[in-house]
């Protein structure tokens, strides 16, 4: 049975590459790029750039923790939306000309968000998709006319720089090798992705989206946007905290100490950071007594306050109680965060990946020479 090659918006730019450069292929046709160190974990690192936390902005809490209930959706139901992203990098091999070399690599990109209703019933209210074709531009002289062919293939194809500077490759990838950028790039594509989605979903009064990860490096993007808030798995392990003492003195603690002494459904004071654009404060989904250390169960909540005033702790308090609340349904054992898992968000995950053609069908569907493959940009799958 024949299907249309999914990758076949990129052929005329692989075709180009054959011909102006020397083309020396990956083993096995497609090799997947992953990212070390973790990406979540740097890019909260970076995106925070306050490492000792002394300011609590919220009012009128001056307390280290705060016990809470869940707020079941059947009292009051204000997280509605759930995003998230996903990508998949793929190295194809390397194109040499002259005494240059550049990496050719292929990520798919993709966000969606999904929708519950009143009844626990979830709907996808979204998603986009996109396959890059990634170089390193000034390795190569054709390049501007790889990228021309690219854009006309159409929407869902575009073209992306390895060494193009966006303030945040720079410092999550490993090394200067382009390749080594390639699947760190992709992520920051991906957040683009995700602030576009973010921004086209409908929401009506009093309903919450729920961003997956660290809020962007540039919060003014996302000004015009209300009711959200980044939920983060995966948060640096670098910042001091200054609690309040006996006697108004300050207590100085790390992040493990925070965290071990928060209770079972209970959140932390909230914190300035960022110059008090935003705060942030964590808080406990899981007992630590079914867990390995004392950073698993928890999450960080990064809440934007462009206002630069103290933020309600009433309207913490409900947030983190409606994020406790998500707790119930976990992936145990299918991630190594589930721990951590809001159940809506890995429901949105799963929508993402659902989307990317499967790692088979790409590395069929890409194959040098491209001679080789049918002149129709259609393949044969058994």
């Amino acid at each position: 049975m024949s299907y249309g090659n999914p990758f076949a918006g990129l052929r005329p730019a692989l075709e180009l590459i054959i011909r102006e450069g020397r083309v020396l292929p990956a083993t096995g046709q497609a090799v997947e790029d992953l990212m070390r160190p973790d990406h979540a974990e740097v890019i909260d690192g970076l995106r925070m750039d306050d490492k000792e936390l002394d300011a609590i902005l919220e009012t009128p809490n001056r307390n280290a923790y705060v016990q809470l209930t869940q707020l079941h959706r059947i009292e009051r139901h204000p997280l509605r939306y759930f995003l998230d992203g996903s990508a998949r990098t793929f190295f194809l091999g390397d194109v040499v000309e002259g005494d240059r070399r550049s990496p050719v690599n292929v990520s798919q990109v993709g966000a969606a968000a999904v929708f519950r209703h009143d009844n626990g019933q979830m709907r996808i209210a979204g998603a986009r998709h996109r396959i890059y074709l990634m170089m390193d531009r000034k390795s190569i002289s054709f390049s501007d006319r790889i990228e021309q062919l690219i854009i006309a293939a159409g929407p869902g194809y575009a073209f992306c720089d390895l060494n193009e500077h966006d303030g945040e490759t720079e410092v999550t990838s490993p090394g200067k090798e382009p390749r080594s950028k390639a699947a760190h790039k992709a992520h920051h594509l991906m957040s683009r992705l995700e602030e576009e989605l973010g921004r086209e979903l409908t929401r009506n009064e009093g309903e919450w989206l729920v961003l997956d990860g660290s809020l962007g490096k540039d919060l003014y993007r996302w000004k015009e946007i209300k009711n959200y808030f980044g939920l983060t798995k995966s948060f640096s392990r670098d910042p001091k905290f200054s609690l309040p003492g006996e006697r108004g003195r300050k207590l100085r603690v790390n992040l493990y100490s925070l965290l071990t002494g928060l209770p079972n459904a209970a959140r932390t004071c909230a914190f300035a950071t960022r110059g008090g654009k935003m705060v942030m404060w964590y808080v406990r989904i899981r007992e630590q007594k079914h867990l390995d250390y004392p950073l698993m169960g928890v999450v960080k909540v990064e809440y934007p306050n462009l206002a630069l005033e103290p933020v309600s702790s009433e309207t913490i308090d409900e947030i983190s109680r409606a994020i406790i609340a998500e707790r119930q349904a976990a992936p145990h054992g299918r991630d190594t965060r589930w721990h951590a898992h809001i159940y809506a968000i890995y429901l949105a995950e799963q929508a993402v990946k659902n989307g990317f053609i499967s790692t088979e069908v790409l590395k069929a569907g890409l194959k040098w020479p491209m001679e080789k493959a049918s002149a129709t940009g259609s393949m044969d799958i058994a």
